[in-house]
């Protein structure tokens, strides 16, 4: 039976494939888990729409990454640190404060899209990774600075 795959199926195909499969798992698995539909002309051109539709949103919100980004690359945050003795620091800067720093700039950003592997536990300029999209990536200037 052919069908067309709504969700993407371990090692079948992916979501809005067709292929063909048998009766049985199509009839007793697939189409009753809501995972494909069967191929036919009408639910072929329900498809078609939906894939019209997601791919003019998917450019949209890419647009709105690219953007973001570039506001994102004119930024430069400054946190303050406590400092002890020889400038050791007490402390770190963790996602979630750049997170913080970047909200108090009227800019929200999910602290789990921040790339930071480990908090920054010195004084010194930074350039921190933000994932917006697949395919958008964000570089911010972070300086950590001597709490007076």
């Amino acid at each position: 039976m052919k069908i067309v795959l709504l969700t993407d199926v371990e090692k079948l195909g992916q979501s809005s494939d067709m292929v063909t499969v048998k009766d049985g798992y199509a009839r007793n698995f697939l189409i009753p888990t809501g995972m494909a539909v069967k191929a036919n002309p009408s639910n072929l051109k329900q498809l078609e729409a939906q894939r019209k539709i997601a791919k003019s949103r998917a450019l949209r919100e890419l647009k709105t990454h690219k953007s973001m980004a570039t506001r994102l690359a004119n930024c430069t945050l400054t946190a303050k640190l406590q400092t002890g003795e020889e400038d050791k620091v007490f402390g770190a800067v963790t996602s979630a404060n750049i997170a913080e720093l970047l909200a108090e700039q009227n800019i929200e950003i999910d602290r789990r899209i921040i790339n930071l592997p480990e908090p920054i536990k010195a004084l010194g300029v930074y350039t921190v990774p933000i994932k917006l999209h697949a395919d958008v990536e964000a570089h911010i200037k972070v300086n950590i600075i001597k709490e007076d």
